[in-house]
């Protein structure tokens, strides 16, 4: 059996983009001293998603050039693969992304959300590509937050391309008279969490969902295995580190290669 341990940080949302820094580098230690191999974060964990009334900084290339070569100097040093939560301040625009560093801190590449919410016009600009990853022996796509919920396409091209397992970064706080689940997938929850446990079963691909921790959260982080049932899931509001053993035999792809294009 060909086994990888990956670990999702569950973390509160930041009071600052400095400790945004400070909590991602915190969560690369703990998830070394727990044995993955890769770790994943929410989206737009550094700076912080820029949702209503947040108060997150203004996008700064040079800041963010300088918290992404600390949370890479924090990866090299844990000899770990991380799937970043970020931003990209580029001549297009500001993108939100995960940008993906290896072992050796150095940064394999990026992928910017293709499918904006309607919610998120001007404030992110929508990318146009996707593209596979490959860190310590497995091959991996990332779907960011709503795409991967709506689009079920967004998984289905990576498992295509040899993905074992889809990363899907979140960022989904609760509403003040919204349902409050105590189990994943609760049929009285709204569709968020079904369809993760959907994108893992039509592609045969593990898909590993990340979301930041808050009280009342609608959806929580989760390993959803290649046959669509609940590998594990982090306890809904408690901030800390889902750490999970995969068995990569089983993410054949199978289901999501028969698909005719």
């Amino acid at each position: 059996m060909t086994t990888v341990r990956i670990a999702l940080a569950n973390l509160a949302f930041p009071d600052s983009r400095e400790h945004a820094v400070a909590l991602a580098c915190g969560a690369v230690a703990a998830a070394d001293a727990a044995g993955a191999a890769i770790l994943c974060f929410p989206e737009c964990y550094v700076p912080g998603y820029r949702a209503p009334g947040r108060g997150v900084a203004p996008p700064d290339a040079a800041w963010l050039a300088s918290a992404l070569a600390r949370v890479a100097d924090a990866a090299r040093q844990a000899r770990l693969t991380v799937v970043l939560g970020t931003e990209r301040a580029v001549d297009s625009g500001v993108h939100a992304s995960a940008v993906v560093i290896g072992a050796d801190g150095a940064v394999v590449g990026a992928q910017d959300k293709v499918q904006i919410d309607p919610s998120e016009e001007g404030l992110y600009a929508p990318a146009s590509r996707r593209r596979v990853f490959e860190a310590a022996g497995v091959t991996f796509g990332v779907t960011i937050c709503h795409e991967g919920w709506r689009y079920p396409e967004t998984v289905r091209w990576a498992a295509r391309r040899g993905a074992q397992i889809v990363f899907h970064q979140a960022f989904h706080e609760g509403e003040p008279d919204g349902y409050r689940p105590t189990t994943f997938a609760d049929p009285a929850n709204t569709f968020h969490e079904k369809a993760v446990l959907c994108r893992a079963a039509e592609n045969t691909c593990y898909v590993a969902t990340v979301n930041y921790a808050s009280a009342g959260s609608p959806t929580t982080s989760a390993v959803a295995r290649p046959d669509g049932t609940l590998q594990c899931y982090q306890p809904y509001g408690v901030a800390g580190l889902l750490v999970a053993d995969l068995d990569l035999t089983l993410a054949t792809g199978l289901l999501a290669r028969r698909l005719r294009e």
